[in-house]
């Protein structure tokens, strides 16, 4: 399994590259954190900038198919 993960604004975010199916909905909404790959898989941005946490919670929560979690563990 393809899983990224980084520490954002105070969370750690996992991307599920593997679950990913391309829809874009969390790149609208967090672009300073996602962004698609040239296969249209989400990925990070090369350096995340800080962003309000509630809304990268609701970035990740905008996958149809979770494939990224945010946590503050």
């Amino acid at each position: 399994m393809s899983v990224l993960e980084r520490r954002v604004s105070g969370l750690t975010v996992r991307i599920d590259r593997d679950s990913c199916i391309g829809t874009g909905a969390c790149v609208k909404l967090a672009p300073e954190v996602f962004v698609l790959d040239d296969r249209q898989v989400v990925t990070f941005v090369d350096e995340p900038e800080d962003i309000d946490p509630e809304r990268l919670v609701d970035a990740c929560r905008s996958c149809p198919v979770y494939a990224l979690e945010a946590s503050d563990d």
